[in-house]
C-alpha cells in the first residue's frame, strides 16, 4: 500500500478500490499483478521483498483462482472478421494453388508489422493495393498457363553491390567462383536471351578486369553458353567489354535455375605479414581482384514452341487435355472448364464450391475464350478473376446466425482448417485437411493432433522458420543492416546472408528434431560455412555449404544458442558500436516477455545527454540512468545487455575494447547478478517457464493475427503447463496453441 494507495498510485494502480478477497472481480488488474510477481519485478529492488517460496505460493494461488474463473467463463477474444492475405501468404497461396513460384516482393507492397508480426494489421484493402493485386493476378495466370505474350517479355535480376564474388556460390558447380543463381519460371518452350552485365566502378570501368576471364551461363547446372571478357583496348572504352554477353539458349517451359558464374582460375598464394581481407566489393578499401556480375536479364520466348509440360499446367488441367478442349464445341468446352476450375476454386476459397461460386469465373472463361481466343485463354481469364476474388484475398469468419452480442462460440471446422494452415504454412489448407474439415471431424482432439503433426512434417512447415522465427527474432532486419565499413572492414553481403542462414538452420533443427525450446538458449551447436566460420574465428571449416558444428566440451564456447549468434547480435547493434540498451530490450521483449515501458516523450538521446565521449559506454549509461525519467526503463534493459559485451557490433568475440578488458557483468531487475553470455543463459534457464511462456505468446500472436491481451493469459499458462510435461518441446507448444480457447473459439461482436 506504500506504492499503491490512492495517494501514491504508482503505475496508475491503487489497491484501495480493488476487492483483494476476490481477484475474479477484476481479472485484468490481477493478471498484471501476476505478471509482475512472476517476473519478480515487484516489490521494487530496495524495498522489502518476500522470499522465493512466498513468491511462488502467491503466484500459484492467484493463477489458480484466475484460471478457474476463465475456465468457467471462457473469453477467446476476437480476431478481425475480415483479414487480407499478407504478401508472404499470397506468395505461398499462389505456389500451392497454381504451382507457380513468384517473388511477391516485386508485385505487392510491404505489410507493416504490428505486435511484431505482419499478419496482424491487415484488415484494409485500399484501391491502390487492389490495383496491384489485379496486375499481379494477370501476370501470374499468364505464367501458370504458359500463354504467349504479344511480344517477348523480360525480367532483370540485380546482384547486391556489397556481395563479394571471389568464392564458390552454393548451388553452382564446384570449380566456379562468384556470379549468381536465379530461380526462374520460363513460360514456354523456346529460345530465350540471357544478357549479363558486369560490375563497374564510378568511372564506368569494369572492376577487376586486368586479364581475360571466362564466364558461363548454366541452366539447371548444365552449361549452355561460354564467353570470354577481355580488358578494354587503348581507348579504355569499357562499354564494349560485356556488350557481347548476350546468349540465345533453348529452354523447356517451367521452373529452372539459371546460373551465371566464372570458372575459377588457379591463384598464386602470396605470403604477406597480414591476413588478406575477405571482402572485395568496394573500389576504395576493398577493390575487386576479378570481374563480378552486376545484373542478369532474361528475355523471351523468341519463336515460342508452346507452353510445354510444366508443374503448373499439370496442377491446373489435371487429366483434362487442353488441346482437345480447344477443338471441342462450346458446350463441351464449358463443361471441361468447370472440371478445371472446380478443384481450383475449392482450394482457393478453402471450402466446398457451389454453383454460385462458379458463376462469375465461368463468365470470365466465356469472355476470355470468345472470338477464337481458345480454351486456355478462357481459363487464364478465369484464373485472373479467382486471384482477385474477395473469397481468395480475404479470410472471412462468419458469426452464427442470430448470435447475441458477446456470445462465445466455437469456429466451424472449415474456419479451423484455415486458421491451422495459415498458422503452420501461411498458406491454403491442402486437400487432406479440407477433406477432414468437410467431414466435420477436424475439431476432434485426436484428429486435430494427427493433422498438426502431419503438417509439421511437411516441407511447407518451414514457414515457421522463414516467416514466424524471422519476424520473432528480427532476422528480417538484417537486410537493412550496414555496419560502418571503416570499423568493420570484413563485413559484406556474404556475411549478412550467412548470419541469417545460420539462425534459420538452427531454429529449423529444433523444429524438425522436436527439441525443447530451451535448446534455443542452451544448445552447444550451430551451423557454419567457411565464410561465417572465418568471421567467427572458427578453424577447419571449408566450403560454401552449411554444416552442423558442435562445440560440446569447449570450455570457452563462443557459439551455440541464439544469444551467441551473429544475426541477433548484429540487428541489436548500431552501425558503429554495440548497444547494451537495444540488446537488453530485445531480450526482455523476445525471450522474457516483459517489455519495458516506452520512453517518455522528448527524452534526449544518449549522446545528447552525455557529452563526455571519453567515457565508456557503461559509464555513459550509468550517467544516463541518474535521470529519473530514464532510470525506470534503463535499470531493466542495460544490465541485461551488458552481459553480451564480449560480442562486437557484428557478432565477433572480443576480450578487449579500446585496449581495455571487456566488462560483461550484468544482472536482472530482481538484484540477481551474472557474468557474460554464459551467466545470462543460466539465469534464463533457471526459470524455463518464463521463456517457454514467451515463445507460446509469440506463437499465439502469429497464429491468431492479433495481439495477446490479459484475458489470454490463462490459455498461455495452460499451454506452458502442458508443455512442461514434455520438457517444453516445440511441438507441444504448437499443439497447445492449436488446442487453446483463443484458437478454437471466438466471441461475436
Amino acid at each position: 500500500m506504500d506504492c499503491h494507495d490512492t495517494g501514491a498510485k504508482k503505475g496508475g494502480l491503487t489497491f484501495e478500490t480493488v476487492d483483494l478477497s476476490n481477484p475474479t472481480a477484476d481479472p485484468e488488474t490481477w493478471e498484471h499483478v501476476v505478471d509482475k510477481l512472476s517476473h519478480r519485478q515487484m516489490p521494487p529492488l530496495g524495498e522489502t521483498r518476500p522470499d522465493e517460496a512466498t513468491y511462488s505460493r502467491i503466484v500459484a494461488q492467484l493463477e489458480e483462482t484466475l484460471d478457474r474463473a476463465a475456465a468457467a467463463s471462457p473469453n477467446p477474444g476476437r480476431t478481425d472478421t475480415i483479414r487480407r492475405l499478407t504478401r508472404t501468404e499470397y506468395q505461398n497461396c499462389v505456389r500451392d494453388l497454381l504451382g507457380v513460384d513468384i517473388d511477391a516482393t516485386a508485385l505487392l507492397p510491404n505489410d507493416e508489422p504490428s505486435f511484431g508480426f505482419d499478419n496482424v494489421a491487415v484488415g484494409n484493402l485500399s484501391p491502390t493495393l487492389l490495383d496491384r493485386y489485379v496486375s499481379a493476378a494477370q501476370k501470374i495466370s499468364r505464367l501458370a498457363i504458359g500463354a504467349a505474350g504479344k511480344a517477348p517479355g523480360g525480367d532483370t535480376f540485380r546482384v547486391r553491390p556489397d556481395l563479394t564474388q571471389e568464392e564458390h556460390v552454393e548451388g553452382l558447380p564446384f570449380g566456379t567462383r562468384g556470379g549468381t543463381l536465379i530461380p526462374y519460371s520460363f513460360p514456354q518452350d523456346g529460345e530465350y536471351e540471357i544478357q549479363v552485365r558486369l560490375a563497374r566502378d564510378r568511372n564506368e570501368q569494369v572492376e577487376g578486369l586486368k586479364k581475360p576471364h571466362d564466364i558461363e551461363v548454366l541452366v539447371d547446372r548444365e552449361r549452355l553458353a561460354l564467353a570470354t571478357v577481355k580488358p578494354p583496348g587503348a581507348d579504355k572504352n569499357a562499354e564494349l567489354v560485356d556488350a557481347h554477353l548476350k546468349f540465345r539458349v533453348t529452354v523447356k517451359a517451367g521452373p529452372h535455375e539459371v546460373g551465371v558464374t566464372f570458372p575459377k582460375n588457379p591463384t598464386t598464394i602470396l605470403e604477406t605479414e597480414r591476413q588478406p581481407y575477405l571482402v572485395h566489393f568496394n573500389m576504395h578499401r576493398h577493390p575487386r581482384p576479378s570481374p563480378a556480375v552486376y545484373q542478369v536479364s532474361i528475355t523471351g520466348p523468341f519463336e515460342g514452341k508452346g507452353p510445354g509440360d510444366t508443374p503448373s499446367r499439370r496442377m491446373i488441367f489435371g487429366k483434362v487435355v487442353a488441346e482437345d478442349a480447344a477443338r471441342a464445341a462450346a458446350a463441351v468446352q464449358s463443361e471441361r472448364a468447370r472440371e478445371v476450375l472446380t478443384p481450383i476454386l475449392r482450394r482457393a476459397y478453402r471450402r466446398p464450391v457451389t454453383d454460385e461460386d462458379l458463376r462469375k469465373p465461368m463468365q470470365f472463361f466465356i469472355e476470355g475464350s470468345a472470338e477464337g481466343a481458345g480454351f486456355e485463354a478462357g481459363i487464364e481469364n478465369a484464373l485472373s478473376a479467382i486471384l482477385v476474388s474477395p473469397r481468395f484475398l480475404l479470410r472471412v469468419e462468419h458469426e452464427p446466425a442470430g448470435a447475441a452480442a458477446g456470445t462465445v462460440y466455437r469456429v466451424n471446422d472449415l474456419e479451423l482448417a484455415s486458421r491451422l494452415s495459415f498458422f503452420l504454412w501461411s498458406s491454403l489448407p491442402d486437400d487432406a485437411l479440407l477433406a477432414v474439415a468437410v467431414r466435420g471431424d477436424l475439431h476432434q482432439p485426436k484428429v486435430l493432433e494427427q493433422q498438426v503433426r502431419r503438417m509439421l512434417a511437411d516441407e511447407r512447415a518451414r514457414n515457421l522458420v522463414t516467416n514466424f522465427a524471422a519476424q520473432w527474432l528480427h532476422l528480417r532486419g538484417l537486410e537493412a543492416v550496414t555496419p560502418d565499413l571503416r570499423l568493420y572492414i570484413d563485413f559484406d553481403d556474404n556475411v549478412r546472408q550467412a548470419l541469417r542462414q545460420e539462425t534459420e538452420l538452427f531454429f529449423e533443427s529444433v523444429l524438425r528434431e522436436d527439441r525443447p525450446v530451451t535448446d534455443l538458449v542452451s544448445a552447444d551447436y550451430t551451423f557454419l560455412n567457411e565464410r561465417l566460420a572465418k568471421h567467427y574465428g572458427v578453424p577447419n571449416i571449408y566450403g560454401s555449404h552449411f554444416r552442423r558444428v558442435s562445440f560440446a566440451g569447449d570450455a570457452h564456447r563462443q557459439r551455440g544458442g541464439l544469444l551467441r549468434q551473429g544475426s541477433i547480435l548484429t540487428v541489436t547493434s548500431y552501425a558503429t558500436r554495440t548497444s547494451p540498451v537495444i540488446r537488453g530490450k530485445w531480450i526482455l521483449d523476445n525471450l522474457l516477455g516483459t517489455p519495458p515501458p516506452p520512453p517518455p516523450p522528448n527524452v534526449p538521446s544518449l549522446d545528447e545527454n552525455i557529452i563526455a565521449a571519453s567515457l565508456s559506454i557503461r559509464e555513459r549509461l550509468a550517467e544516463h540512468r541518474k535521470k529519473p525519467a530514464c532510470a525506470s526503463c534503463h535499470n531493466m534493459m542495460d544490465p541485461v545487455g551488458f552481459s553480451l559485451e564480449n560480442y562486437d557490433a557484428i557478432g565477433r568475440w572480443r576480450d578487449l575494447e579500446d585496449y581495455k578488458p571487456v566488462d560483461a557483468s550484468g544482472g536482472f531487475w530482481d538484484g540477481s547478478k551474472f557474468d557474460g553470455v554464459e551467466g545470462l543463459e543460466k539465469a534464463l534457464l533457471r526459470r524455463p517457464d518464463l521463456f517457454a511462456g514467451t515463445v507460446a505468446e509469440k506463437l499465439m500472436i502469429f497464429a491468431l493475427g492479433r495481439g495477446v491481451e490479459t484475458y489470454d493469459a490463462p490459455a498461455i499458462r495452460q499451454i506452458v503447463r502442458q508443455a512442461q510435461k514434455e520438457n517444453y518441446r516445440l511441438s507441444t507448444l504448437i499443439l497447445g496453441v492449436v488446442n487453446s480457447v483463443p484458437f478454437q473459439m471466438r466471441k461475436s461482436q
